[in-house]
């Protein structure tokens, strides 16, 4: 998958799961199950054991996914993850030498950002999109608003916080994503393996993208 058709998919659904959980079959699951109920992206954090090797065993067993590296934090890390065949890299924060490794290998560069400051820093770096982290902290939706008024050709994802009352509220302010983790993979859903709660969340934070984008 070409950089360009993984930001392509990233921006029509508009949804970036975080996948943190504590061991590889709940994480296969869990990509494989949002995967399946329409949200072809999926974050996998380097909290997770294993997570190279997550990264591998997806990249491979589907195609269309964008699967990428989270909390990545330092270049040898970046490059094992796109050894492996992730699709965009992201930090928490704002990491030059993880963003340079992504952007020298053709691959979505996402960077974390607080302030103005380094939401233009890495903009200027050539970041793909900024992920604001995290966003609900910080004001939530208003906040988004306020960086999107002076910055409106950076495009951003809202993560940290991001709930089923504010989703549609952070589309509407200029969010081009949402970064949604346990709102859309419940802990105990993912241990008892019940797909069918997942879908239903899934439906229901496609259906606040749609929401946020469709004109009052």
């Amino acid at each position: 998958m070409k950089r360009e058709q993984a930001k392509a998919c990233i921006e029509g659904i508009g949804i970036f799961p975080g996948i943190r959980v504590t061991n590889v079959d709940e994480a296969l699951y869990s990509a494989e199950t949002v995967y399946e109920a329409g949200i072809p992206i999926a974050e996998i954090t380097m909290t997770v054991p294993d997570a190279i090797d997550i990264i591998r065993q997806l990249a491979v067993r589907f195609p269309n996914l964008v699967v990428g590296a989270g909390t990545v934090l330092d270049t040898e890390t970046a490059e094992r993850c796109l050894d492996a065949g992730a699709r965009f890299i992201t930090s928490t924060g704002l990491v030059m030498e993880v963003m340079e490794a992504a952007l020298k290998r053709g691959v979505l560069a996402i960077p974390g950002a607080l302030t103005p400051t380094e939401v233009i820093a890495a903009w200027k770096a050539g970041a793909d999109f900024v992920k604001i982290f995290p966003a609900a902290s910080l004001g939530g939706d208003l906040y988004i608003r306020s960086l999107k008024l002076p910055l409106p050709q950076i495009q951003l994802i809202a993560a940290g916080g991001v709930n089923p009352q504010t989703a549609a509220n952070f589309i509407l302010a200029g969010a081009s994503a949402i970064g949604v983790g346990t709102e859309l993979l419940p802990k105990d859903a993912v241990r008892k393996r019940q797909g069918h709660r997942i879908h239903e969340l899934a439906r229901r934070f496609l259906g606040f993208v749609k929401e946020g984008r469709t004109p009052p």
